[in-house]
């Protein structure tokens, strides 16, 4: 099974909100795709999804061109659709029947998915008697409820706490181990980075960045230290004249040029015989990337 855009476009009136937009999915994973307010990556959503036509280019799931009704997608938005006045239960299973679920069936995937969820309290509840949170996972639910082959997530993890952040990340993990295609948009990167292998990255409709993860961040030089000792070490730091980012129990985060810089300044503690408990140099993370590549887009 594969996922493929190709030189995909789409315009609304005189703005342009996608440009000539290609990528590919050929193997289960999870997929970031990314970028600022407004970039296009939920008119790409709605696009590949079949709820809105493209203006040019094509869009393909097993070499065949996307139809919602042919093509099993599950689909989080970053709005949540649930019904405030009617119950959970009575909710899934109109979801599910949409799928072409039959009830019997429903209730047991809805009760499958409530126990992993850890929901099953809330079903004979109205949803708004129900946190934002567990409306989150409740919304969730209705994504992955037809056992979809591409499931598409739109800021998963939009007001959960950690341990339901948690639970939903465990989830995904499994979705992956079973095969499942799964594109997801989120404005926390460092979980685009915990899951994600290849990326693309959107800036006013046009792709700025896109390929595997690690090989972006290999092209880059470390730019960060992270260096924990028993005792400060704050006024060598300032005589080495590095920058510190962070700093909390002496445990330091510091700015470095090069590598150079980090190796001098542990030759300096190791001299002075102070005792060091962690050393480790550090590449840009994906949102220092993401930060100076928009920046600098032009």
């Amino acid at each position: 099974m594969s996922l493929e855009l190709k030189n995909v476009s789409k315009q609304f009136g005189l703005k342009k909100a996608v440009i000539d937009l290609s990528f590919t999915l050929n193997k289960p994973g999870v997929f970031g795709l990314l970028g600022t307010n407004g970039a296009g990556k939920t008119t790409t959503i709605r696009m590949l999804l079949g709820i809105i036509k493209k203006d040019r280019g094509t869009i393909t799931w097993n070499n065949e061109e996307v139809d919602r009704k042919k093509v099993n997608f599950g689909y989080l938005p970053e709005e949540r659709g649930i019904y405030p006045k009617v119950k959970i239960i009575d909710q899934l299973i109109y979801f599910a029947a949409l799928k072409g679920i039959k009830k019997e069936k429903a209730i047991k995937e809805i009760n499958k998915w409530a126990k992993k969820l850890e929901v099953e309290e809330y079903l004979n509840m109205t949803a708004e008697k129900l946190s934002k949170g567990n409306q989150q996972k409740i919304q969730f639910m209705t994504s992955i409820i037809h056992d979809p082959e591409l499931i598409v997530l739109d800021e998963p993890f939009s007001g959960l706490d950690p341990v339901n952040t948690e639970i939903l990340k465990n989830i995904i993990i499994d979705l992956v181990k079973k095969g499942k295609y799964i594109i997801m948009s989120a404005h926390q990167m460092a979980t685009i980075e915990e899951f994600c292998t290849d990326i693309l990255i959107l800036d006013r409709g046009k792709t700025i960045l896109q390929g595997n993860l690690k090989e972006i961040k290999d092209k880059y030089p470390a730019n960060r230290l992270k260096i924990d000792v028993v005792v400060p070490i704050t006024d060598l730091i300032n005589k080495m004249q590095l920058e510190i980012e962070f700093c909390k129990d002496n445990e330091y985060v510091l700015k470095i040029d090069n590598e150079e810089e980090a190796h001098k300044l542990l030759k300096e503690v190791v001299a002075k015989k102070i005792e060091v408990n962690k050393f480790e140099i550090m590449k840009p993370t994906l949102n220092d990337i993401f930060i100076e590549k928009v920046k600098n887009y032009e």
